[in-house]
């Protein structure tokens, strides 16, 4: 078959750590993607291998194949290597064995914010703020396994309007405490730490960082040593005081970050909150004085109360901001 006459086929992917998702980016979905699979990166020896499953399976390996693939590491050199599974891998020698048209990969929250002006109203919750302003940035920021953060500004290519993302490590900047229970927070990670960013009470293992320090305050309560999933668990469910006090905490931090983002982006586009550990807990979130750190910026408070927030509830992000990345080129 001449390679003109060829069906082409948008192959997307969103790769974590425990499982890679794999899909076709299509423009006529209402979900923007299709043929989606799920696969066990445990159950194989290399992303290659997934892949070459993947094309076999749905009968596409006679197809022009353009490729977009998020994964949680950096992007930017032909080798990759990724952060919590032992597998490297080169771009050209994937380009070269999958026989591909093309190949773009990203990272993980480039993908996630690229997803974010596809949301409709079922696919985010909003958190309090004014309505979002067309054609002005659009920040992203999740608490996970680590804190992730992108951007997102408006571009004009060719007369063509477009999004572009600036990805970076905004979750390692130095974590500012407000008040005197988050000094006593950051005076205990500085026993463990020699820096305390704020990835390291914006994440799972800073859910329980925080926890740790307020029982190592109170040193009558044992019970120190608790899974990030099992504070949130007791805090929201209030059979622990201790619990909730942590819980409380990080929404109180992660307001103060979330409307740093906006006032250095100014993003009247909005500020999203991602990442696994907020969208089980988005009633104790709005119920919090997230909004109210978001909002207290003193003279430039009257950006972040425009500002409006939001979290992401759409169980496919990275796929969706796959497929925008991919369409959208």
């Amino acid at each position: 078959m001449n390679s003109t006459s060829k069906r082409i086929v948008n192959l997307i992917a969103d790769i974590g750590g425990t499982n890679i998702r794999l899909a076709q980016a299509n423009a006529q979905s209402d979900t923007k993607y299709t043929d989606i699979e799920t696969y066990r990166c445990a159950n194989f020896s290399s992303l290659i291998e997934v892949i070459a499953q993947y094309i076999e399976t749905k009968n596409i390996a006679d197809a022009s194949i353009n490729a977009c693939l998020a994964i949680a590491c950096p992007t930017d050199k032909d080798i990759i290597s990724m952060t919590n599974l032992p597998w490297e891998f080169s771009q050209k020698a994937l380009i070269k064995e999958l026989n591909l048209n093309s190949l773009a990969m990203i990272n993980d929250y480039t993908a996630i914010a690229m997803a974010i002006p596809l949301l409709n109203d079922s696919q985010k919750v909003k958190i309090g703020g004014g309505e979002t302003v067309a054609n002005m940035p659009i920040s992203v920021c999740g608490p996970g396994t680590g804190l992730g953060v992108a951007n997102l500004v408006p571009v004009s290519i060719a007369g063509k309007s477009q999004w572009h993302c600036v990805s970076g490590e905004g979750g390692h900047i130095d974590f500012a405490p407000v008040g005197e229970l988050e000094i006593t927070v950051l005076r205990y990670i500085n026993t463990i730490k020699d820096r305390v960013s704020y990835e390291q009470l914006l994440s799972g293992y800073g859910l329980e960082q925080i926890h740790q320090a307020l029982v190592n305050a109170d040193p009558e309560d044992d019970d120190a040593h608790l899974s990030a999933q099992e504070i949130s668990k007791r805090g929201t469910e209030n059979t622990c005081i201790m619990c909730k006090q942590a819980l409380l905490i990080f929404c109180q931090v992660l307001g103060s970050f979330a409307g740093n983002l906006a006032l250095i982006m100014n993003s009247q586009g909005g500020v999203y909150i991602a990442g696994g550990i907020v969208p089980r807990f988005i009633e104790f979130l709005k119920a919090s004085k997230f909004r109210e750190r978001f909002e207290s910026k003193g003279r430039l408070s009257h950006i972040t109360q425009q500002a409006p927030t939001y979290v992401i509830t759409e169980e496919q992000p990275g796929l969706l901001g796959a497929a925008a990345y991919l369409l959208q080129s």
